[in-house]
């Protein structure tokens, strides 16, 4: 393979692994504020949606909708489709709370935040699965 695209593809999923780890630091500290981790939790997910798209060299799409990324990931490979209800759920924190007036709270709820935080994890150790170590981030 390309080293161009391992590295391209790499740098996908390392983005979305901080995302994550992000994610996870800022929901365990005190005054951590779950706004932040859930936003985090939609970009671990469509980063690592977007990085497997690049390995299947679809040209990149500017475009933060999940539910179209999960789209088009399952045209390469049928059981993305199983990750729909994932991209349902994490689809919305792109904007919601990120900006006042998206959201009627400030804050998502702990429970809101909580199952975030398990799709986005589902979502991106299946990409994780379906994608060759010659591209996993060490």
């Amino acid at each position: 393979m390309d080293e161009a695209k391992c590295d391209l593809v790499r740098a996908w999923l390392i983005k979305a692994r901080h995302d994550l780890d992000t994610a996870h630091q800022i929901s365990g500290l005190p005054q951590g504020h779950l706004d932040v981790a859930i936003y985090h939790c939609q970009q671990a997910a469509e980063k690592a949606i977007k990085g497997y798209l690049a390995f299947q060299d679809h040209p990149p799409e500017r475009i933060h909708d999940l539910k179209r990324l999960v789209g088009l990931a399952a045209g390469y490979d049928s059981a993305f489709a199983d990750l729909l209800n994932a991209a349902v759920i994490l689809n919305p924190y792109a904007t919601a709370f990120r900006y006042p007036n998206e959201a009627p709270l400030l804050e998502p709820t702990r429970i809101e935040f909580t199952e975030a935080l398990e799709a986005a994890t589902r979502l991106v150790q299946f990409v994780l699965s379906r994608l060759p170590s010659a591209v996993q981030p060490v």
